[in-house]
């Protein structure tokens, strides 16, 4: 895709309607023919939206004035930051949509989270989860963190928290709960305007810091049999991730699908549609919006909001 078509769909598809400022200012990027320039020198997978932005506001960009000339003035540095660092949002809402899939799997269970960030939702166990409003409530968990998610369909909603009895994550550059600079990049990538999303964050930090899961730096596909190897013998093996995809390359997430059918493990996938064509070939997904699949073990079972505020079931 090219830069400028990325960032009109990212203004259409996925912030429309979440922040307003990041709409703006997506739409802007893609019709102002010097900053896809200065984009167009980074490498393909340095140029998402997320990434731009996420590093200009880390170092003080005025996203309410004039974005376009900061940028531009400081483009060096922005350049390097965003070369440096990745797109790991660490989004905890999730786990709400991962849960009810999950909650089906025999335990105990050990958890393998594929770009796994901080580890945020390898603590998803911890969490107070909410589905649904009014007076069809249903209530798991009695965590610090609330995680709430409107359900559509037969969600097979559990009653109780999965035990889980061992925890590890994967990431190419794993981020250290303890550092408050990593955590401040972690807040510098949810959107402007979503404070119930930061203080979400901040509070799932601060539950993840009393404990923190084991996190292994490598490539996912290399990474993964040493940690399954580590796995208790006596637990279900979950592999699970969200939003990853977009960050590997296609020969890499093929190889990462494909052993997913040969290994013993059971696999939980909350991807873009697109990423995933062999599932997205199973269930329409309404155009137009970026909205997520959720699989077990290659089947698609929902359709996800990408940041958990919603599940409708297949």
């Amino acid at each position: 895709m090219e830069t400028a078509e990325q960032y009109r769909l990212f203004s259409a598809a996925e912030v429309r309607g979440r922040s307003a400022l990041y709409e703006r200012l997506s739409a802007e990027v893609a019709d102002d023919p010097a900053l896809v320039a200065l984009l167009d020198e980074l490498p393909p997978i340095k140029r998402q939206p997320n990434l731009f932005f996420g590093a200009a506001r880390f170092l003080g960009a005025p996203l309410d004035g004039d974005f376009r000339a900061w940028t531009i003035a400081h483009w060096p540095d922005v350049r390097d930051a965003m070369l440096t660092r990745r797109t790991q949002t660490n989004e905890v809402g999730r786990c709400a949509v991962l849960l009810p899939v999950l909650a089906r799997i025999p335990g105990p269970l050990a958890l393998i989270e594929v770009g796994a960030s901080a580890g945020l939702c390898l603590s998803l166990d911890r969490y107070r989860y909410v589905y649904d409003d009014g007076h069809a409530v249903q209530v798991v968990g009695d965590g610090p963190v609330e995680l709430r998610c409107r359900t559509n369909g037969r969600v097979p909603l559990p009653d109780r928290l999965p035990e889980v009895v061992w925890r590890a994550g994967i990431d190419l550059n794993p981020l250290d709960v303890s550092d408050d600079d990593a955590m401040r990049w972690l807040e510098t990538l949810v959107w402007p305007g979503q404070d119930d999303r930061l203080a979400r964050l901040r509070a799932a930090i601060d539950v993840t810091r009393r404990d923190p899961p084991r996190l292994v730096q490598g490539d996912l596909n290399e990474a993964l049999p040493g940690l399954l190897a580590e796995a208790p013998p006596d637990a279900t093996v979950v592999v699970f991730h969200s939003a990853v995809l977009p960050y590997v390359n296609p020969d890499d997430r093929d190889r990462f699908v494909a052993s997913m059918g040969r290994l013993p493990v059971r696999w939980i996938s909350n991807e873009a549609s697109f990423r995933l064509p062999v599932l997205a070939e199973q269930v329409a997904v309404p155009a137009g919006r970026m909205l997520f699949l959720v699989a077990l073990d290659g089947e698609p079972l929902a359709v996800a909001d990408p940041h958990g505020a919603h599940l409708d079931w297949i």
